[in-house]
């Protein structure tokens, strides 16, 4: 009896022992030694914790002994993790670091605007770029709407803070476009050769952009294809201007989509009257194909386009009695490889491939000029997160450009000029976090030009301070080079050209908050080594020099709001820009021609329920632009009168996968005019005549039919449109 009460005795002592509680506690707080509420405490691997009170305590026991893990976590704030000796670990005081990667943490956002599922700061949907009135699909004339933008009708290329269009380059999946706009003649505006169909989201850098991208004055333009399209489907469109057809299969770990169109405006100008006098009017048939295949660690991409197009018209000039009649023919393809995932120890690896192919045959009464572009860039970059605070990625570039281009006027004249050029370009760039609050990008570019013979160093910063929960400022600042463009250097092997340069300060404030966003941006650009020649037009013996400058300085605005009023979206967007050059034949510093000093756009999206259409509204004003008259002394003496277009768009719903669609660009008849063409030469009188440069017709008119067949019978084009 008594052995077995000893027994008993020993083994509840020993069982108390073994599961003995040691209590856990503490007080959470943050590094400004606030308590935090609501977060996580637990010992790993194990189900003991607790989580803080309102005044950030916590207490909670544990059968755990020795050294363990303690773990605290919470939302917003980095989690903690500290090897703790349970049976000590009372009344201590946490303090958690604040995540600096937060959906509200500061984001680096001056010279940037973005659209896209994966912009952290998205001040367009993907929606907006191609359901804007008066862009009729184009992502050009979408963009145009955005501060920082010129309209210049006759041209219908991005022209950004008081830069031409050849200072604007495009990248899609982060290599480079040689060739992003169809072919075009001179006062007949062109569009960008991309469809919105298979791009998921858009960056669009006004300046102050990343190292990682060069050969551009004044702006990038990013176009990002889509990772996985949703489902298998088909896109048919009928239009007035033409017809297209697209299609998208989806498969385990691969996808591809195709979509082609043919354009043919003979129909729609045999009915709407033109200010151009059409012998053939355009043509063109076009498509792109966007292969998909998902490894275990990365994504492989395969982007394909073509683009073959024609027109034939009599245009009028000042200097010649009869119309001079120009034949063009184009052909252009482009291909792009690309491939992004991880390797190594978190490594990021990007690397891709393209090329581009383009020919232009065109024919001015009797001259003939035939030119080709091939063009190819090698890219790699790596990245990586080294923690919550710091990033770093590197790469090199490689572009080959070969152009050559024949003359021919049919009698005793043949010439033929060109240029080989290979650009090798290395970069560094680091993002470092100094808090939600706080972060900084510092970035270098080295590039060698061999047909230059130079190597140029372009460094480049931007910080951005976070002032409130939805507000905060962003500066930038960057050196950017840029080979002059086809038109000088195919002389270079009678001349020595050097590359033009830039530098960009960009200040930014920004306010977001959700169904509102207000941008505010002030900034400054100044030109050097920019190219002058010393005659009328650009020949073989004109004497060219890299002596030319300038500056563009400027505000520009944008405001956007959803909340005002149910299924009504609108944006405001103004751009005042002060800028003078003197570059190419300029006699003095002046505003160049494509510059207006005030440019406002206003865009409007309603959807009506009980109609089931979706309306809207863009008004384009600017003030006038300067141009040359000859007949004063004061050289870009002259200004146009204000340029103003008022367009609408109605997209109705047959059905949920049927669409028909309307639009209408300057709904007003607003009679534009762009600028004048003066004679070379006086006349008896001493006068130089003139001739308006105005619009191919007073209004276009759309008129489309959409039908998406898939599975989802709620998915239809409305996002295409």
């Amino acid at each position: 009896m008594k052995t077995r009460l000893l027994f008993t005795i020993a083994f509840l002592f020993t069982t108390a022992f073994i599961f003995a509680q040691n209590t856990i506690s503490g007080k959470i707080t943050n590094q400004k030694g606030k308590p935090v509420a609501g977060a996580n405490i637990y010992i790993d691997g194990t189900y003991d914790g607790a989580t803080s009170s309102e005044t950030g305590e916590f207490s909670f026991e544990t059968t755990s002994t020795g050294n363990q893990f303690l773990i605290v976590s919470f939302l917003i704030y980095d989690t903690y993790k500290q090897e703790i000796d349970v049976a000590n670990f009372k009344n201590q005081i946490i303090k958690l670091s604040e995540n600096v990667n937060a959906l509200d943490a500061v984001v680096i956002t001056a010279g940037t605007l973005e659209s896209g599922n994966k912009a952290r700061v998205s001040v367009l949907k993907p929606l907006d770029i191609v359901t804007t009135a008066g862009a009729a699909g184009n992502i050009v004339a979408a963009l145009q709407t955005l501060p920082g933008t010129q309209t210049v009708g006759e041209d219908g290329r991005l022209f950004v803070r008081g830069g031409e269009a050849s200072e604007t380059q495009t990248f899609v999946d982060g290599i480079r476009v040689a060739q992003p706009y169809g072919a075009s003649t001179n006062n007949l505006p062109t569009r960008g050769r991309f469809s919105p169909f298979l791009f998921s989201g858009i960056a669009f850098s006004t300046g102050g952009y990343s190292a990682e991208y060069g050969e551009a004055l004044s702006s990038v333009l990013l176009l990002n294809t889509q990772d996985e399209p949703d489902q298998n489907k088909t896109d048919i469109s009928l239009m007035t201007v033409g017809l297209g057809i697209g299609n998208t299969q989806k498969w385990k770990k691969s996808s591809l989509s195709v979509n082609t169109a043919y354009i043919n405006l003979a129909p729609y100008q045999a009915v709407i009257p033109q200010n151009v006098d059409w012998n053939s009017p355009y043509q063109s048939l076009s498509g792109e194909t966007v292969y998909r295949y998902h490894f275990v660690n990365g994504i492989f991409k395969l982007y394909a386009a073509f683009d073959s197009s024609k027109f034939d018209l009599n245009q009028e000039n000042i200097n010649f009695e009869e119309k001079i009649r120009t034949n063009l023919n184009n052909n252009n393809f482009y291909l792009n490889a690309s491939y992004s995932g991880t390797i190594g120890t978190g490594w990021n690896l990007t690397s891709g491939i393209s090329y581009g192919y383009n020919n232009n045959k065109v024919k001015y009464n009797t001259n003939d000029v035939d030119s080709d572009e091939n063009a190819a860039q090698l890219k790699l970059k790596l990245r990586k997160h080294f923690s919550n605070y710091f990033n770093l990625s590197f790469g090199a570039d490689y572009f080959i450009t070969k152009f050559n281009e024949d003359f021919d006027n049919n009698n005793d004249i043949k010439v033929s000029n060109g240029y080989d050029s290979n650009i090798a370009a290395f970069y560094a760039e680091g993002d470092i976090l100094f808090s939600k609050y706080l972060a900084l990008k510092v970035g270098l570019r080295l590039s060698n030009n061999n047909l230059l013979n130079e190597t140029n160093l372009a460094p480049r910063a931007s910080v951005a301070y976070k002032v409130s929960k939805n507000s905060q400022f962003s500066f930038a600042y960057g050196d950017f080079t840029q080979t002059p463009v086809a038109d000088y250097i195919k002389y270079s092997k009678y001349h020595q050209f050097e590359s033009e340069k830039a530098s960009h300060y960009i200040l930014n404030y920004q306010f977001t908050k959700p169904g509102q966003t207000f941008r505010a941006e002030v900034y400054y650009k100044d030109y050097s080594n920019l190219v002058k020649y010393d005659t009328k037009d650009i020949q073989y013996n004109s004497i060219f020099s890299n002596n030319g400058s300038g500056y563009a300085k400027g505000l520009d605005l944008f405001w956007r709001d959803s909340n005002l009023y149910k299924n009504l979206e609108y944006w405001i967007s103004y751009s005042y820009i002060d800028s003078e050059r003197d570059y190419k034949n300029f006699p003095a510093m002046a505003t160049p021609s494509f510059i207006a000093n005030n440019s406002l756009s206003v865009v409007t999206k309603y959807f009506i329920t009980d109609w089931k259409s979706q309306i809207g509204f863009t008004n384009s004003f600017s003030t006038g632009r300067p141009y040359n008259n000859p007949n004063e002394t004061k050289f870009m003496n002259g200004k146009t009168k204000s340029y103003n277009s008022l367009s609408f768009n109605w997209a109705y719903l047959l059905t949920t996968q049927k669409i028909l669609y309307f639009s209408v660009s300057n709904v007003l008849g607003s009679q534009n005019v762009y600028g004048y063409d003066y004679a070379k030469l006086p006349d008896a009188n001493g006068v130089y005549n003139r001739q308006a440069v105005t619009p191919t017709a007073d209004r276009f008119f759309f008129v489309g039919f959409f039908w998406t067949i898939s599975q989802n019978k709620n998915d239809n084009q409305l996002k295409n449109l």
